[in-house]
């Protein structure tokens, strides 16, 4: 097939099918703008990998992760959007049309791009880490914490996030163990000060996390002393991961601008990148707040700013 052939115009184009992706379609469908979505390698985004999602408006009983990703699906369907199956692989946007390669193979001119991509959080690598992920392992207290009301969790990480989802943990559980690697943390000041001042938070430096244990939920945390080598277990039915996330930008480095992490830089009160008819919504231009609903809300806007976008350029 020549490359003629295998490149196609659209007018919007949404990359990523997260909260933020879907809402952007949902709105630039209703809008007429004949929005393709391509997925990406993980359709829904990261709230497939949680249970029950119970602080997103509209759901009083909650609901399961990848069932809510499935519902957004279905609405952004329902209005016209074209979802495919594919990801990304390349971009070129030094031209007035902005292209797009999906898996190395077919091009995608569009007249406007809505970028939602996301973010990935960190993991440690354990592999009980992964099979328990959702049963007791989370990156997000803020998303789960509540499900561990009156319970002993641990939190790993030194930084500014870790202490914040300590603190915040330390709200609603019984205790909270921050396992922090080194002799001392890097988180600012005022968090360090903030985690010595809750008394149901025991910091335990040098710890190095072991083992996840238990066998369909998490029952306990086996960890290790740097210096010592001594090992023990620590009982917790809660696994709070806070060692950072990975915005998934890497493609549109040298295009872009983006934060020292990577984090898709916007214009303040829009979803405008520096180049002119591509928008940024979602946990890929958020480390702030990174929830469904905020990712959500900053989709409603990218959509919204790409309309004006084409209907100032009377496309």
């Amino acid at each position: 097939m020549s490359e003629q052939e295998n490149t196609e115009h659209v007018k919007c184009l949404i990359i990523g099918s997260g909260p933020a992706g879907f809402t952007a379609a949902i709105y630039a469908a209703r809008a007429e703008l004949s929005p393709v979505l391509y997925t990406g390698m993980q359709l829904g985004g990261q709230l497939t990998t949680t249970t029950e999602v119970e602080n997103f408006p509209g759901y009083p009983q909650g609901i399961d992760g990848p069932k809510m990703m499935v519902e957004f699906q279905q609405q952004a369907e329902r209005f016209g959007t074209d979802v495919r199956f594919g990801m990304a692989t390349k971009v070129d946007f030094s031209g007035p049309v902005h292209k797009v390669w999906i898996d190395n193979d077919k091009l995608i001119t569009a007249d406007s791009i809505i970028v939602s991509t996301g973010a990935s959080a960190k993991w440690l690598g354990l592999e009980n880490e992964q099979r328990l992920n959702g049963f007791g392992v989370s990156a997000c207290a803020v998303c789960d914490g509540y499900f561990y009301r009156g319970q002993d969790v641990v939190v790993v990480g030194g930084g500014d996030t870790a202490a914040e989802e300590a603190t915040y943990l330390a709200k609603l559980c019984n205790k909270v163990y921050l396992l922090v690697r080194r002799d001392e943390m890097r988180a600012s000041k005022v968090m360090q000060e903030r985690v010595t001042n809750t008394p149901n938070i025991e910091v335990l430096f040098n710890t190095e996390t072991v083992d996840i244990l238990g066998e369909k939920a998490v029952e306990g945390v086996l960890v290790k002393n740097n210096k010592t080598g001594e090992e023990k277990t620590l009982k917790a039915t809660g696994f709070f991961v806070a060692i950072g996330h990975k915005p998934n930008t890497d493609i549109f480095k040298g295009w872009l601008d983006m934060d020292e992490t990577g984090y898709l830089k916007v214009q303040c009160g829009s979803t405008k990148t520096n180049v002119e008819g591509v928008f940024a919504a979602g946990d890929c231009a958020d480390k702030v707040y990174r929830q469904a609903v905020t990712a959500a809300g900053t989709g409603c806007m990218a959509a919204l700013d790409a309309e004006r976008y084409l209907a100032d350029k009377g496309l």
